[in-house]
């Protein structure tokens, strides 16, 4: 696996927090920041193929698939009457 150096400027008061925390899960500073935008990412991305999906599903059924669900409720509706 490759890595690449960096530095970043962040508030003193967030390094201070995630270095106190670093501390106590006893991992380097760095690895905690690979972890934290490991997982910004990962949300992210979860929030993106969301959108698609509800994208996908906003829009009204085709009329194929109107006339498919009524074909399938009638043939539901006749198996049920002759099951009474």
């Amino acid at each position: 696996m490759e890595y690449v150096k960096t530095a970043i400027s962040v508030k003193k008061s967030l390094f201070e927090a995630a270095d106190e925390l670093a501390r106590q899960m006893k991992v380097p500073r760095s690895r905690l920041f690979v972890m934290a935008m490991e997982e910004y990412l990962q949300r992210r991305q979860n929030r993106e193929l969301l959108e698609k999906f509800n994208a996908a599903y906003e829009d009204e059924p085709n009329p194929a698939e109107l006339v498919l669900r009524e074909k399938s409720l009638k043939a539901y509706r006749e198996t049920i009457e002759d099951e009474w």
